[in-house]
């Protein structure tokens, strides 16, 4: 005689286990939990489990921020050293650019300095008017004061200025009036002023002598001209 049993006996037994043993861990949590009695004891848990999982967190964003700052750091040092040797360059061309700025300005004051009374007796050549002659061309004396102390001493920044006195007679007042006229003109001359004229006899003729004085200037770059030296040698 064969029976056959359709309840699912084992089944029940294998889920009744199962369940068993989920709700063991559940108890032994929840028995964990009860075993606690002191609240101060759980927050201090919770808190310093909190504070590990905030530090951690920190010290891994902490970390990448390290690295990306120290990236940027390694750019802005190579950005740095190209730069430095960029000013390095730029000083030296700064100092030579004032040696040479210092050495054209000698230069220049000398190269005044050279030519004033060529420059002078052209002009005077060129301003005098007809039936005049001069009789005396001086240079008057400079006196400057000397510079206040603490003060940079800039007199021989460039050329000394250059009064001039001349001396001279005419046979005729209108030609006198047109040399003042000619020599305000010029634009190598400056404060051109009659210092003196009188009528005087010479060779029994009356004549205007006058005296006059007016202070060099160095003309415009425009007024000034210069031409080769050409010598032909046989």
């Amino acid at each position: 005689m064969i029976e056959i049993n359709l309840l699912p006996t084992k089944r029940k037994k294998k889920k009744a286990a199962a369940g068993a043993g989920f709700q063991l861990r559940f108890e032994s949590l929840k028995g964990l939990i009860a075993g606690i009695k002191n609240p101060w004891l759980l927050g201090a848990s919770a808190a310093w489990v909190a504070v590990l999982a905030g530090g951690g967190a920190l010290f891994v964003t902490s970390r990448a921020r390290i690295a990306v700052l120290n990236s940027r750091l390694e750019a802005v040092q190579t950005e740095k050293r190209r730069f430095d040797v960029v000013i390095a360059q730029k000083r030296q061309s700064e100092r030579i650019r004032d040696s040479l700025q210092a050495e054209i300005a000698v230069i220049r004051s000398i190269d005044a300095e050279r030519y004033i009374w060529p420059h002078v007796l052209d002009q005077l050549a060129k301003a005098l008017p007809p039936y005049t002659w001069l009789t005396a061309l001086t240079q008057m004396t400079q006196t400057t004061a000397p510079p206040p102390s603490g003060a940079r001493d800039t007199s021989r920044a460039g050329p000394q200025p250059v009064r001039v006195q001349i001396t001279g007679s005419t046979v005729d007042i209108q030609a006198y009036t047109t040399f003042l006229r000619q020599l305000a003109a010029s634009p190598w001359f400056t404060e051109v002023t009659p210092a003196s004229s009188q009528t005087v006899v010479e060779q029994d003729r009356p004549v205007t002598a006058f005296t006059i004085t007016m202070r060099y200037r160095v003309a415009d770059s425009v007024y000034i001209h210069t031409v080769p030296f050409t010598q032909s040698l046989k």
